[in-house]
């Protein structure tokens, strides 16, 4: 089985399963291994959590590279 994966692109993060996905309410959402769901960075979306390509529109792009927040620095790591 290949791990999950989530990768930061300048508009959304790519998620690849096998992951589920919970919201605040408890609903659950399964992308099966090898699958993608993209999600919202910009705020925009009217799909929300999901990306739908709004962030075109608006002109919003941000960076998508770790190094520029000192490797994670910052980052809080909490387990469940």
């Amino acid at each position: 089985m290949t791990d999950a994966q989530i990768r930061i692109r300048p508009a959304s993060y790519r998620v690849t399963g096998p992951v589920v996905i919970v919201d605040g309410d408890g609903h659950e959402l399964t992308v099966a291994a090898g699958e993608t769901v993209a999600l919202c960075r910009c705020g925009q979306s009217k799909s929300k959590p999901f990306c739908d390509g709004s962030h075109t529109a608006i002109g919003f792009a941000s960076t998508s590279c770790l190094l520029d927040t000192e490797g994670g620095k910052g980052a809080t790591v909490r387990s469940t």
